[in-house]
């Protein structure tokens, strides 16, 4: 005799405020009232006559029972989103979609997409470019690259790349009247600066260098986007804050030079990442393996 299964609802209620041990959160989550996730785990207790949480004041904590139980309930909501998303994405099975930064693109992942499209012509890669956090299920995005920690939650991260920041500037300028012998020749040249993200990384450049930070204030230029910037700095307007994987092909076929041998490590890297549910995806495995392979060698 088939034994019947617990509420759906119910389920769900305790898996989300099992992960977040809060049931404001789960209720956020989940689009209900606070009161709404309460009842349904009340009720799924009643249903398997198992206590699920110990309430305190300001706190919550799983019972022994749920912290076994827990696994499993969250292993078949796990399958229940993988099977949906095969069942929604049967006919897409070859096309894989990334979203990143316009400028990582431009600078890092096109110049190499094509070695992946040769060894790879059956997978169809598309590439979405944005400043937002990506839903997943929303955005129909199969992963994304972004620069961080590595730490964001329900999702796998795989590491790529770590960024040095040093200034560049075209070989033209080198060659001009005015030199760029030390750092302190800053002061005779227009500075490249990108707004947003990577707006302080000429103070903590100059910091680094031990120089005066008031040096990144005097007149020069600002863009919205790392890979203009790069691109003035290309065309000869002036001097940019480089950071690796921005320029680093542009150094290697001598369309930048580093005047200087001052290098700042950056706080963060690149990773790419995916939904937890669908890091089994043949296409997104291949490019997994590509992309990480293809970033620790230029590493």
């Amino acid at each position: 005799m088939t034994s019947r299964l617990p509420s759906l609802n119910g389920l769900r209620a305790f898996e989300a405020a099992a992960r977040h041990m809060s049931f404001t959160v789960a209720a956020s989550e989940l689009n209900v009232t606070q009161t709404a996730i309460s009842h349904q785990i009340r009720r799924l207790e009643e249903e398997l006559g198992v206590r699920l949480f110990v309430r305190q004041n300001r706190s919550l904590s799983l019972t022994p029972e749920a912290a076994e139980y827990l696994p499993g309930v969250r292993a078949a909501f796990n399958d229940l989103r993988m099977a949906t998303d095969r069942l929604l994405r049967k006919d897409d099975d070859h096309v894989l979609t990334v979203s990143t930064l316009a400028s990582f693109a431009a600078k890092w992942l096109l110049p190499r997409l094509a070695a992946f499209q040769e060894a790879h012509p059956g997978i169809d890669v598309r590439i979405t470019s944005s400043t937002s956090l990506v839903d997943f299920q929303r955005d129909k995005v199969d992963a994304a690259i972004r620069y961080g920690r590595g730490q964001w939650s329900g999702l796998r991260a795989d590491w790529l790349t770590a960024d040095e920041l040093f200034p560049v500037c075209s070989p033209s300028l080198m060659q001009g009247s005015k030199p760029l012998n030390c750092p302190e020749d800053l002061r005779d040249h227009v500075l490249l600066h990108t707004s947003n993200t990577n707006s302080d990384d000429w103070r903590l450049w100059l910091t680094a260098a031990g120089l005066p930070t008031d040096i990144s204030k005097q007149p020069g230029a600002t863009f919205d986007l790392v890979f203009v910037t790069i691109q003035a700095a290309i065309d000869g307007m002036g001097v940019a804050m480089g950071r690796t994987s921005y320029v680093q092909d542009d150094i290697t076929k001598g369309r930048l030079v580093v005047p200087f041998k001052i290098a700042l490590p950056a706080d963060a890297g690149f990773y790419l990442v995916s939904p937890q549910g669908r890091t089994d995806s043949p296409k997104l495995a291949v490019f997994r393996n590509w992309v990480t392979a293809s970033a620790h060698a230029s590493s």
